[in-house]
């Protein structure tokens, strides 16, 4: 609920920053709030990672992926994400949050993200995007790719390391069974 506020000033402000196309590095600035503070007084982990929803839904409106989608039936659902921490962000710090589209496989989108504080990396996180399409459908990124009329340019290549992170996180599809057995000590 405290992140509500940030959700709709990006929803009214996004025409502000520009028009931006998907294979634009999307830029979207923050400022550090005493509601994203932890005990140890700097931002909290989680928050991180609601922001980084915020920069993505900024870099789609402006790219009009959003409303394009919106009209098909289609919206995103993060399946993966990883983080690095740098550094603290602490009360009142400002700092941006550059969104970039890394690449996609066969089934998912991965994006880029960095918080960055006057020119420097912060934190970088990447995280995997799926598209579910009303009633029940999972579109891949080509059909994504193609109800936004073709990728502009040439596909970005998927970092190796994405590829392997991808493969080493996956967990069983969800029909499939995914036991909780812990090894033995």
């Amino acid at each position: 609920m405290k992140l509500w506020l940030r959700l709709i000033w990006a929803l009214a402000s996004w025409r502000s920053r520009g028009a931006a196309t998907v294979v634009d590095l999307g830029v979207r600035n923050f400022r550090v709030w005493p509601t994203d503070i932890d005990v140890f007084m700097h931002m909290n982990n989680g928050v991180y990672f609601t922001l980084l929803d915020l920069a993505r839904l900024d870099l789609m409106k402006r790219a009009r992926v959003w409303q394009r989608l919106k009209r098909q039936g289609v919206h995103p659902v993060v399946v993966q994400e990883t983080i690095t921490f740098r550094k603290s962000l602490l009360l009142w710090q400002r700092f941006t949050i550059e969104t970039k589209i890394a690449g996609w496989d066969t089934q998912a989108f991965f994006i880029q993200q960095r918080y960055v504080v006057k020119g420097e990396i912060y934190a970088e996180a990447m995280v995997k995007l799926r598209f579910l399409q009303a009633p029940r459908g999972v579109p891949s990124p080509d059909e994504v790719n193609e109800m936004l009329g073709g990728w502009p340019g040439s596909k970005p290549e998927l970092p190796t390391w994405v590829a392997e992170w991808n493969r080493a996180v996956a967990l069983p599809k969800g029909k499939e069974p995914a036991p909780s057995v812990w090894p033995a000590n």
